[in-house]
């Protein structure tokens, strides 16, 4: 089991083969979301994504115990059984870092109780065919459970080798910091990542207060939504169709003068480069402190080349000013 006790490290610390440290964790520079397993990819078509994917190189998967209860006649943990069949079939499962998450619920949240943390976690093992989570998510902060009790419970998870590290999503830059206060003072496991909503057009949840306690604690940042539901690949553009469920959530940055500004930015770093929008997006994500792996899906394996190429772009100063300055 990873030393959850240690003292935080740079989470930007590059090791062999592009990887990046987490707490004890090395990870792949991207990470890829398994959301659409089960949802817009089958069986058949998570596998294809899932085998290529490791075959470049990758490792770190992010999932959720409620991925993707969403979708009529599904009830949530339909992408842990698939990541979790494939883990097994391919026997491959000590390769891989895997991360889930706990406390989120459709229609009605599951919480962050000590009794739903341990039942949730359980339930995520079954799935999974594994004995133990990589990296394991506060899928959403439950202020009506005190922070003493969340990080408590996992601390447990940790020690009874469920979990080796901890992780937080969507959470207040106050809530986070009160628990990497309370996981020091009492000596017990500590959140070593962060996952906020964030990408070039949605800057406003994580940059500020939150980023702040990240950087001062030495947190890594996984963001997701990090092409904006699709958005920042550039295929979305005035009249264009596009046959995509998530065409809904890309398309309202369409009408936005951030969004077109963003556009026009990305058009011109990727022809800079000759890469694709989406792996310039990522770049930009990538670039920003304390970012160590954004978080991006891919429904078929063509998509993930552009994906998977971020590992190898590095944005000069002055395209990074350059989409910054678009995005704000």
């Amino acid at each position: 089991m990873a030393d959850t006790t240690q003292t935080p490290q740079s989470p930007q610390t590059t090791q062999p083969g592009h990887r990046k440290r987490i707490g004890g964790l090395s990870v792949h520079p991207l990470s890829l979301g398994g959301n659409v397993f089960g949802w817009t990819a089958d069986e058949a078509e998570s596998f294809a994504v899932l085998d290529a994917y490791a075959a470049a190189g990758g490792n770190f998967i992010d999932t959720a115990d409620v991925y993707s209860a969403w979708v009529p006649g599904n009830s949530g943990g339909e992408s842990e059984t698939i990541i979790g069949d494939w883990l097994a079939s391919r026997g491959n499962r000590a390769d891989i870092v895997l991360a889930t998450k706990v406390g989120a619920g459709v229609p009605n949240p599951r919480g962050l109780s000590a009794a739903a943390v341990k039942a949730g976690v359980d339930e995520s093992l079954k799935r999974l065919r594994t004995d133990y989570i990589d990296l394991y998510y506060t899928h959403y902060d439950d202020p009506s459970v005190p922070i003493e009790e969340i990080i408590s419970t996992l601390d447990e998870l940790v020690k009874a080798g469920k979990v080796r590290e901890i992780a937080a999503s969507n959470i207040s830059a106050e809530r986070l910091e009160a628990a990497l206060d309370f996981s020091a003072k009492e000596n017990l496991a500590r959140y070593v990542a962060l996952q906020p909503h964030y990408n070039l057009v949605s800057r406003d949840t994580f940059e500020g207060e939150l980023a702040e306690v990240a950087a001062r604690h030495g947190v890594a940042t996984v963001p997701y939504y990090a092409l904006a539901s699709g958005f920042l690949t550039g295929k979305y553009r005035p009249g264009a169709t596009i046959d995509s469920a998530r065409a809904q959530g890309a398309g309202k940055y369409l009408d936005t003068e951030r969004g077109q500004k963003v556009l026009a930015a990305l058009d011109d770093v990727a022809a800079n480069h000759g890469a694709e929008h989406a792996t310039v997006a990522l770049a930009w994500l990538a670039a920003q402190p304390t970012v160590v792996a954004p978080i991006a899906s891919a429904r078929t394996v063509d998509q993930l080349p552009a994906l998977l190429a971020v590992a190898d772009l590095e944005l000069t100063k002055e395209e990074l000013a350059l989409l910054t300055s678009a995005s704000e």
